[in-house]
């Protein structure tokens, strides 16, 4: 009996111990899978399996064994180079290429794209036409003269008014008055009109004098200087001289001597190169009087007869610069060279100052004419006059608007007869 009941307690043991074990295992099994559903989405890709690989494409024929294929789309590997061997020489880098300078004027077709297109109108423009502000101005001054009739004291009076408002100048303005009494006197003027006519012919003797832009002898270089300040047209008056020099067959070369300021030396390039012209030009701040000298070099050394040399727009109250200016002009009259102008530039809406800039000028330089730019533009016309009459300096050249042919030789009687004209 106890045998038996020994025996049955260890089946239950057994029982117990065989199911606890059951149950255990059952337990872990559903927990990890609950843990591979929660983590499946998240596993990291490290652990994932990676994707098939595409298949390599074949590699060029002609390539090294073992040379990597080249994928389409993907950048090609940097080259590599083996280094040389010892002694082996090493390849230079070549040199810059230089242009060689232009022995004949280039084709139309040949001009750099960009260069200032100007028209081929030749048409030489009229005073008449160009000079409306100027005229008017004159015209309102001179209308209650006119209309006076008798000459009297008043009628005097509104003369002077109309030269002074025209930027005649005091000085000149004193010296016309002066003359044209003693004329009124000798030829009995009695009107107004009259007095106008002897006005008109007062200042066209005033006004006249030597037009002719004058050259070295055979086997010289000849050099014409342009000066003036600032603003006032130098460089453009330059390439217009230069257009016109090369519509008469003559050949020229442009010598870019403003250093101190670059925007004057590129100007002056596209001149050069849409006239058919040499142009020589030196580094940025550097002596412009060595550019003026390589400039006749250049120009003797290849037979062309003319240079058309540039200067900076020096102010004229700082004596240093006009010291330069000087050493200038004596560099450009060495041999082969020689200096037959010096044109002053004045821009003619200055007015006075522009008599102040051709008095300094023409002590440091000695300016032998005049090109006056803008007459166009302004109402006080009368600064020729004054430049003429103060200074006995010839204008030479006037510009009557923006056009390259524009720039005209100056003509008093034409200039005149624009101002007051014949009623």
């Amino acid at each position: 009996m106890l045998l038996a009941l020994i025996i049955v307690v260890c089946v239950a043991v057994v029982l117990l111990v065989g199911f606890g074990t059951f149950t255990a295992v059952s337990r872990g099994r559903s927990r990890r899978g609950l843990e591979r559903e929660r983590g499946a989405g998240t596993r990291p890709a490290a652990l994932r399996a990676p994707p098939a690989r595409p298949p390599s494409p074949a590699a060029p024929p002609g390539a090294p064994v073992g040379a990597p294929a080249q994928v389409p789309g993907a950048e090609a590997p940097p080259e590599v180079r083996a280094p040389p061997e010892a002694g082996a020489p090493v390849e230079a880098e070549a040199p810059p290429e230089v242009a060689p300078l232009r022995e004949e004027p280039l084709a139309e077709a040949d001009l750099v794209a960009g260069a200032e297109a100007g028209p081929e109108v030749l048409e030489r423009p009229r005073f008449r036409d160009r000079l409306g502000k100027a005229r008017s101005l004159f015209a309102d001054q001179l209308a209650g003269l006119r209309r006076r009739g008798k000459l009297d004291q008043q009628s005097w009076d509104e003369l002077e008014d109309a030269l002074v408002l025209a930027d005649v100048g005091i000085t000149t303005t004193e010296e016309l008055l002066k003359d044209l009494k003693e004329t009124a006197r000798q030829d009995n003027l009695s009107t107004s009109e009259q007095l106008v006519g002897a006005l008109r012919e007062e200042l066209v003797s005033r006004l006249e004098g030597e037009r002719e832009l004058h050259d070295a002898g055979p086997g010289v270089t000849t050099v014409w200087l342009f000066v003036g300040v600032n603003g006032v047209g130098k460089t453009t008056t330059i390439g217009k001289v230069a257009l016109r020099e090369e519509r008469d067959g003559r050949r020229v070369v442009l010598a870019a001597g403003d250093t101190f300021r670059a925007a004057a030396a590129d100007q002056l390039g596209l001149w050069a190169e849409r006239v058919n012209a040499g142009f020589v030009r030196g580094n940025e701040g550097g002596d412009p009087g060595a550019v003026v000298f390589d400039a006749v070099q250049h120009a003797n050394a290849r037979g062309i007869s003319l240079v058309l040399a540039d200067t900076a727009g020096r102010l004229h109250t700082k004596v240093n610069l006009m010291e330069e200016l000087k050493k200038v002009r004596r560099v450009a009259d060495r041999p082969p060279g020689s200096v037959t102008e010096v044109l002053l530039v004045i821009d003619a809406t200055t007015g006075q100052n522009g008599l102040v800039q051709a008095r300094q000028f023409t002590e440091a330089v000695g300016v032998t004419g005049v090109v006056l730019t803008k007459l166009d533009g302004t109402a006080k016309g009368g600064i020729a006059v004054a430049i003429t009459s103060e200074l006995g300096i010839p204008i030479k050249l006037v510009g009557l608007g923006e056009g390259p042919e524009d720039l005209v030789t100056f003509d008093a009687r034409e200039f005149v007869d624009a101002l007051l004209p014949a009623e």
